[in-house]
């Protein structure tokens, strides 16, 4: 199954996972994540270049995690960014741009992992259980 992306949605993906990955306890939004979470972030950074192409409900479940968290984070940083300075600041308008582009994706995905466990109970008879999410393979 494919997630499609546009060009300001990855670009917005990728400033907020980079944003996320470099930043530390200090500094404007504080990143506490456990080592697991910063994995899949990583991943996923590695991995926007375009389309993102899900094989499988596992994978899905993986990517929504970190496109997850990057959306937490750049919600973080689009209220810093008003507190600290305006609500029409030039940095507080792009960080809002970023969170939103972020969070249609964020929906999108998870209109796409709904309709994938629907497909595999749907073509299983099972509930889509943690053995299935990694046997299930969809196509392209």
């Amino acid at each position: 199954m494919i997630l499609h992306c546009n060009f300001e949605e990855i670009q917005a993906l990728k400033a907020g996972a980079r944003s996320f990955l470099e930043g530390g306890a200090e500094g404007p939004v504080p990143v506490r994540a456990p080592a697991g979470i910063r994995a899949q972030v990583e991943a996923l950074l590695s991995r926007l270049v375009g389309d993102l192409d899900v094989q499988s409900l596992a994978e899905a479940h993986a990517l929504r995690v970190a496109v997850q968290t990057i959306v937490d984070h750049l919600r973080a940083e689009m209220e810093a960014f008003v507190v600290d300075t305006h609500a029409a600041d030039e940095a507080a308008v792009a960080a809002y741009f970023d969170f939103a582009h972020a969070l249609s994706v964020s929906h999108r995905l998870d209109h796409l992992v709904a309709e994938m466990e629907a497909l595999v109970e749907l073509l299983t008879g099972e509930p889509a259980d943690d053995e299935a999410a990694l046997a299930f393979r969809f196509p392209e």
